[in-house]
């Protein structure tokens, strides 16, 4: 019986402990730089396209795609995660590449919109492609 209780006893003390820290975080899509993305494409086909974007700080670390497809309309941005903490460094001319893998489903052609930011009105800004299928 003895035992058990002491079991017992270390237990709930090992689960009564508590991280006191919470990481603090939130989300941010910044604007692409540049686009290397064929002049073409074939049906059925998979493509690499390589996306570049400024890293600001040393707090924000990619989190994936923003991606919206409609028809044969694709837009795309850069997702991040922001880590809020006090240590964060502002970077200068940290250009960052990453890769998307596009499948080619359609014979139409595809227009790809990478967002840039927004302008002086809050508009929304894309670089443009359309890229036609053979």
């Amino acid at each position: 019986m003895k035992k058990i209780f002491l079991f017992l006893s270390i237990l709930f003390m090992l689960c009564s402990c508590t991280i006191d820290e919470e990481q603090h975080f939130h989300y941010e899509l910044l604007p692409v730089e540049s686009v290397e993305i064929p002049n073409e494409f074939q049906l059925g086909e998979t493509y690499s396209i390589k996306i570049r974007y400024n890293r600001p700080t040393s707090c924000h670390s990619f989190n994936g795609f923003y991606y919206d497809s409609y028809l044969n309309t694709r837009t795309i941005a850069i997702r991040t995660i922001v880590f809020e903490q006090d240590n964060c460094t502002e970077l200068t001319n940290n250009l960052v590449e990453e890769i998307i893998h596009f499948y080619v489903t359609s014979s139409g052609p595809y227009t790809f919109k990478f967002w840039q930011g927004t302008n002086d009105a809050g508009e929304d800004v894309f670089l443009e492609y359309e890229i036609p299928v053979n």
